[in-house]
């Protein structure tokens, strides 16, 4: 096999080009003799070791592949060498399941919609044209050992009903209406119908012509008109510099890359040459619903391991997504042939001012020092069936790292006999409701503040007994502990204790004599809340905890590891840190979990109004000051009104 003719790489952590997901599929095809059976999931760039990338070693150029054999029903990993032209590996992996796939998204309305039993509980609802149903490809989850991902590859979908081509098809939910599909042979296996429940009477549209019927909920007749205009401008341009995938702004320095498993990825992150985190990523987001309903009861999913919030990214636009001076980054993902996908705009990237960095007044003097704030955003946006999740990465001319997802979208909803009420949700129209659910996101941090040698310290603040040490009552420390080992590098937030955690690097000490450090700051954040010995909590083992410390290893990338399509659980980080492997002033990886609890509004309907959970990493002794002390003034052109 021919080697790939292809540009030069102009880094190793380049995400792979359309060229080279073609040739790594043509590779692994013509090698191993495959069949057309043969479904590509995942084609995206093996990374080569750490060590290797940070010493500015050559490395060979390779692809990893996730194939999944419909005919053998069995799931496959390579790695093919693109500069070789060759597969270097061919695993079978055994008793897994890989994600829904692109084409068996796409496939399974159809195949739902010419069932005769399907046909038969529509038409027991009065629904004869099933054109104007919707049927959204929900994940089995695992509900017992019928679900084993050994024995068969299904899915559990749901169906809406739109009252005319257009409209808002989540406003009318068929409930108590579950399928399951049979993924293998496209075919519907089981469909249990728990009772007829009467459709919702009202439309939930949100787009400005069908919002102004009557009959809509809520109602409105026009769109604003006291609006002025704001305009972002930069006249000279963005502050930025881009070199393929290399961002350099500021003092800061970032590579861009991006997965069909997890979407936006950063790479070699570091402030004025200095390293902080060599890969920073989506782990896993994990959707459980808290409503025992048989159409919601078993609604728990993983959308990056069971589907792929890569593949799912939004084309972003200007003017829409973003705004400003926009540099945007393309997705490249693949379709189940093994050919390219491209998603324009995938990735947008743009400069933010971001209000007051740092002010003083001094009242005698009457002299006044201020500063703005200004960060640079890295942004992607998926949607995954109803729900929209925007990923952003923030950094700050104050050397703070941001990490935020913005929820917004459609909920998912259910209906109600006329009368009744919901035991576990909030009713959001007439007939209607939202269950309560929650979204948990785990982000993995690869640190390397300052080098590799890494040690994370829970710091919690206490207050002193009364005493010689604390006269007034009023006293109170900071207690470290040292987070040596993997048994005991765990930890749940407790705000009541002002609790974060610092990353530092012992064999760096500043000029204060401390080691320097960056630490973890939660924001809002959530337990969950189904039982710990539930199948939702042994599916989401990672749940547990919000932050867990475990020794680098290049093969543990997913918090609920590689496979957790139809897995009854116990895989990830629960598995992972078993070993208990040291933890402290070594290479070190960071896993930090936050959720958002979502009990429904009524305002959260038609479409969801935008909700923000996340985290920061704030430099914590990193600098010998202030790192924004050196911004410039305002102009006074942008600070006064004419």
């Amino acid at each position: 096999m021919s080697t790939l003719d292809a540009p030069p790489v102009l880094h190793p952590l380049e995400p792979l080009s359309a060229e080279e997901v073609s040739a790594a599929a043509t590779i692994l095809k013509a090698e191993k003799g495959l069949e057309s059976s043969a479904r590509f999931v995942f084609i995206s760039l093996h990374e080569p070791p750490k060590a290797a990338v940070q010493a500015g070693e050559a490395v060979p150029r390779e692809a990893f592949v996730v194939l999944y054999e419909k005919a053998e029903r069995k799931t496959y990993e390579a790695v093919v060498s693109l500069t070789e032209g060759s597969v270097v590996a061919f695993t079978h992996i055994e008793g897994v399941q890989p994600p829904v796939t692109f084409e068996e998204f796409m496939a399974c309305e159809a195949v739902v919609q010419a069932d005769p039993d399907w046909q038969a509980a529509m038409r027991l609802r009065g629904v004869e044209d099933f054109t104007l149903t919707m049927v959204d490809p929900w994940a089995a989850g695992y509900m017992g050992p019928e679900d084993d991902p050994g024995a068969r590859r299904i899915v559990r979908p749901l169906t809406w009903l739109r009252a005319a081509p257009g409209e808002h098809g989540y406003a009318r939910p068929i409930e108590g209406l579950v399928v399951i599909v049979d993924l293998d042979a496209m075919k519907v296996v089981e469909v249990a119908d728990h009772g007829v429940v009467a459709l919702p009477p009202k439309a939930g549209n949100y787009d400005p012509e069908r919002m102004a019927d009557p009959d809509n909920v809520p109602y409105f007749e026009a769109p604003r008109a006291d609006l002025k205009p704001i305009e972002i401008t930069q006249p000279e341009g963005a502050s930025f510099t881009v070199s393929g995938h290399g961002v350099a702004w500021q003092k800061w320095h970032v590579r861009v890359g991006f997965t069909p498993r997890e979407g936006l990825v950063l790479h070699e992150l570091s402030y004025a040459g200095r390293p902080i985190i060599y890969r920073a990523s989506l782990a896993e987001m994990y959707v459980p619903y808290g409503d025992p309903a048989p159409t919601h009861r078993f609604k728990n999913v993983f959308d990056q391991g069971e589907y792929g919030v890569g593949w799912l990214a939004n084309p972003l636009t200007l003017g829409c997504d973003c705004v400003g001076e926009i540099q945007y980054f393309d997705g490249v993902v693949n379709d189940q042939d093994g050919e390219p996908m491209v998603i324009p705009n995938a990735v947008c990237m743009h400069e933010e001012d971001y209000g007051i960095g740092w002010k003083h007044t001094d009242f005698r003097t009457e002299e006044v020092e201020v500063r703005r704030l200004r960060r640079l955003v890295i942004s992607s946006i998926a949607t995954v069936g109803n729900y929209e999740y925007g990923y952003f990465w923030y950094l700050y001319t104050d050397g703070t790292i941001e990490y935020e997802v913005k929820l917004t979208g459609v909920i998912s909803t259910g209906a109600l006999a006329p009368g009744e009420r919901p035991k576990h949700g909030t009713m959001v129209a007439p007939g209607l409701y939202g269950p309560h659910h929650q979204h948990f996101f785990c982000v993995r941090l690869d640190m390397a503040v300052d080098g590799n040698a890494n040690s994370v310290v829970q710091v919690d603040s206490e207050p002193l007994p009364w005493g010689p040490d604390n006269p007034t009552g009023t006293a109170w420390v900071t207690k470290r502990t040292v987070l040596s080992s993997e048994g005991m590098a765990k930890g749940k937030i407790d705000p009541l204790k002002g609790r974060f955690w610092r990353i530092e690097n012992p064999e760096k000490v500043s000029a204060l004599g401390d080691p320097v450090a960056y630490k973890l700051v939660p924001g809002e954040n959530v337990a969950p809340m189904y039982a710990p010995d539930s199948r939702f909590a042994a599916r989401a083992g990672f749940t547990q905890e919000h932050v867990w410390v475990t020794a680098y290893d290049p093969a543990e990338r997913f918090a609920a590891g590689d496979y957790p399509n139809q897995h009854p659980g116990g895989d990830g980080l629960p598995r992972y840190t078993e070993a208990d492997r040291p933890t402290e002033g070594t290479d070190v990886v960071l896993w930090y979990t936050f959720g958002a609890h979502h009990v429904v509004r009524p305002e959260d309907w038609p479409v969801m109004p935008v909700t923000h959970v996340g985290f920061k990493l704030k430099p914590a002794g990193f600098f010998a000051g202030n790192p924004a002390l050196d911004m410039p003034r305002s102009a006074p052109k942008h600070c006064h009104c004419e």
